[in-house]
């Protein structure tokens, strides 16, 4: 079950899932109720989380507070202490807050316990930014900028513009909610080290070759060529390089000569593609739906049809049709960039995660509740690749 908090908390444009995986490398969900000691006196909150990569939010510590900046709905967060609240509840009601009940108290573990409510409280961001002006105004032209793509209707470049640790960086800001920055950090840490490493280590080893990748898809008689930044950074850092910049053309209608004929001009240029094509049914899409929909009879250049280089995301899905690329590559740029690195230099030694090759007729990964190996009290790790 999903909680009302958490979806107001977090980017829209983000996948909920994914947030509900982070919270599993987090801690596992139990009790409402927060249990505290009572009589303990309010905590001082060190600057334990500090963000390194991500774009769009930022943490501020006080002495009893926290307040959190989001700049995907421009919205600022104050955590605060149940028993220093009040004057800053009262303020906040003033200029329109808005409190909800979360555990909140650095408290868990302690001898003598009792039940108290914590809350967090919900302020304008002029108020967050009389706390915290280094923030401030930093993040206050990143809002607007931020506000002005909403505006005209193009958030999705929003997260499509985020690099891989910027994306995975986001535990560290539910962390801060759940007062596990601690555990928040250190999952980030693993992800981010363990991604370089593979990326560093595939890039000392094939200096003198990089294959030449295209993501693409169609749709209704058009092939397109992606260009968005995460993708094309994944094929740098997995040692590959992406297709031509100089070609400025995006979309090629195959029904059009010209198009065609320049279409497959690039395609000679190519040694691994990437299938983007949405279909409603993935386990029906083969090689030959993408042979038929690139309907080019001379195929005696296509390096990838040749070396069977056919990938597609698709290879775990849930409930027959919900492509985990969407939840769990998020949360684990490692693994995508494991997976890419055997794409371009297969070793044979590793299995993939995400991707299958369908040039091989690479089947599929059924996922659901009884694959989950992990005991349930205990939190989530992240899968770290061997890196040599």
């Amino acid at each position: 079950m999903s909680s009302p908090l958490l979806s107001s908390l977090v980017p829209s444009r983000f996948s909920l899932q994914f947030f509900l995986i982070i919270i599993l490398f987090l801690y596992t969900l139990g009790s409402d109720e927060v249990v505290v000691n009572a009589a303990t006196p309010a905590v001082k909150v060190g600057n334990i989380s500090q963000v390194e990569d991500a774009a769009y939010f930022r943490i501020y510590y006080g002495q009893t507070f926290k307040v959190i900046k989001n700049g995907f709905d421009g919205k600022s967060y104050l955590l605060i202490q149940g028993w220093v609240r009040s004057s800053l509840e009262e303020h906040s009601k003033k200029k329109g807050g808005d409190g909800c009940d979360f555990p909140l108290g650095k408290t868990c573990g302690l001898e003598k316990k009792e039940k108290v409510r914590c809350r967090t409280m919900m302020i304008v961001q002029g108020f967050c930014q009389s706390l915290n002006s280094e923030i401030g105004t930093q993040q206050e032209k990143k809002e607007k900028e931020v506000g002005e793509v909403v505006k005209k209707g193009k958030r999705n470049s929003l997260t499509r513009s985020l690099s891989q640790s910027q994306r995975a960086e986001w535990i560290k800001y539910l962390g801060v909610f759940a007062n596990l920055e601690t555990r928040a950090n250190q999952v980030y840490d693993a992800i981010k080290a363990n991604y370089n490493c593979l990326s560093k280590a595939v890039a000392s080893r094939n200096k003198s070759f990089k294959p030449i990748v295209a993501w693409m898809e169609h749709t209704d008689g058009v092939w397109s060529f992606t260009k968005e930044p995460y993708k094309l950074k994944y094929v740098e850092d997995a040692g590959g390089e992406n297709i031509d910049n100089s070609i400025n053309k995006v979309t090629y209608n195959i029904s059009i000569p010209d198009d065609l004929d320049a279409f497959h001009a690039i395609l000679c240029t190519v040694e691994v593609v990437i299938d983007e094509t949405y279909t409603s049914d993935p386990v029906a899409y083969t090689s030959s739906t993408f042979l038929e929909n690139l309907n080019v009879e001379d195929q005696s250049c296509f390096a990838f049809v040749a070396n069977q280089s056919l990938w597609r995301y698709d290879k775990r899905i849930g409930n027959s049709t919900a492509l985990d690329w969407y939840d769990g590559a998020i949360s684990q740029p490692q693994l995508v960039l494991a997976d890419l690195i055997e794409a371009l230099f297969p070793s044979g030694n590793y299995t993939t995660t995400y991707f299958r090759n369908i040039a091989k007729g690479e089947g599929f990964v059924n996922i659901g509740p009884e694959m989950c190996d992990r005991d349930t009290s205990t939190a989530m790790e992240p899968v770290i690749v061997a890196c040599e």
